[in-house]
């Protein structure tokens, strides 16, 4: 009988299901200091821009090498207000990524600007930067000004900062690394945050560092668009909040969510670590079975997703259903790159197209990653995904 109980209890859990991005596994491990934290802010009744806004800004910057870090509502608005900081208007071209989530496009479509899509790396999935050039000239010969590159960070590396920041050093613009899926992470002995003029990142609850709602960070090296962000976030204001120097928007972080991240720092760098290790884990036992991500040198990644590019002509569709029968979770990020998307089909493009973009989004599936799947889950999955690829 206890034999039988046994085996019961192991198929049951070879079969339970497993979560694609675990919050609760995490949550379990800090809860009663998250208790604290939250009890702390309501016992203080400071609810907007309390002290814990502050600290967190500090530990955040500290933690980046940075010297200026700006909360914020989220990460579509880190993106806007930077927009905002450096005048990006009406005739400017914004360049961008078009394999990437929307809101890195909308941010500048939003305030009049023109967004041009480029192309990005079959290895990576970062911005190519010789569609980058291509889209300079598309643009110069739209009669648009070129002024600014999104260099976004995708699945949780660095783009290339050194071959792209060349490039727009060159051209006068300036150059944001959109580090909503990499912040901690690493190119060479700097960390994201001061690879480039300006680094944003979101703390949506399913990023890497992620908050219990939503919000958004922007790190500068400059102290004077470090004020005027301050300004921008808070309706432009200046001396006082009926004070208004310039217009702005409302995109403060509230205490109780910077709270909630100030504990969550306090084993994100140990989440970093774990994160690598499952990474070079699911990559060591699927190599020989599928194309598995890439790592740049002398990059380090925090693995936002853990992105696999299935053979071509492979069906996707069965592949994520062969994967459901056996209990694992996949998702797809992203099915339709941006120069598709209906919203923004009127907008220019690399002229030779974004072919890469075009096929990574027919090809591409994620596996659960967080810092908490165990090696026996971890096995789970790889072994769910071979039965999937025949």
């Amino acid at each position: 009988m206890a034999t039988s109980n046994a085996l019961r209890i192991e198929a049951e859990l070879a079969s339970a299901p497993i979560a694609f991005i675990d919050l609760a596994a995490q949550q379990a491990r800090i809860r009663p200091q998250i208790d604290r934290a939250i009890a702390s802010v309501l016992d203080e009744g400071n609810y907007i821009m309390g002290a814990q806004v502050e600290a967190l800004e500090q530990t955040l910057a500290a933690f980046a090498g940075a010297t200026h870090c700006i909360s914020c509502a989220n990460g579509t608005d880190a993106i806007q207000l930077v927009a905002m900081a450096e005048g990006i208007g009406r005739g400017d071209a914004v360049f961008v990524p078009s394999f990437t989530f929307m809101s890195t496009a909308e941010a500048i479509a939003i305030d009049g600007a023109t967004p041009v899509f480029v192309d990005v790396l079959p290895d990576t999935f970062n911005m190519d930067p010789a569609s980058l050039q291509r889209g300079i000239d598309e643009a110069e010969r739209l009669g648009l000004t070129p002024r600014m590159v999104i260099a976004v960070d995708l699945f949780g590396q660095p783009a290339d900062y050194l071959t792209i920041g060349e490039i727009a050093q060159r051209e006068r613009m300036i150059l944001i690394a959109d580090a909503a899926q990499s912040f901690g992470a690493k190119s060479g002995n700097a960390r994201v945050g001061t690879l480039a003029d300006y680094t944003t990142t979101s703390f949506f609850p399913a990023k890497p560092l992620g908050c219990y709602g939503d919000g958004g960070a922007i790190f500068t090296e400059d102290a004077g668009k470090a004020e005027i962000l301050r300004s921008l976030r808070a309706h432009g204001k200046g001396r006082d909040k009926y004070d208004h120097l310039r217009i702005g928007i409302n995109s403060r972080l509230d205490t109780l969510q910077a709270a909630i991240l100030i504990e969550k720092m306090s084993i994100y760098p140990l989440e970093v670590v774990t994160r690598d290790a499952i990474a070079r884990l699911y990559s060591l036992k699927l190599a020989a079975h599928v194309d598995v991500p890439v790592v740049a040198e002398p990059n380090t990644s925090v693995w936002a997703q853990y992105t696999l590019r299935l053979p071509a002509g492979r069906s996707r569709a069965a592949f994520i259903e062969s994967c459901k029968q056996d209990g694992v979770p996949t998702a797809i990020y992203y099915p339709t790159p941006l120069h598709r998307q209906i919203a923004y089909r009127g907008y220019p493009c690399d002229p030779a197209g974004c072919p890469v973009s075009e096929s990574l989004s027919a090809r591409v599936v994620s596996l659960p990653m967080h810092p908490y799947i165990d090696e026996e889950t971890l096995d789970r999955v790889v072994a769910a995904v071979i039965r999937a690829l025949g």
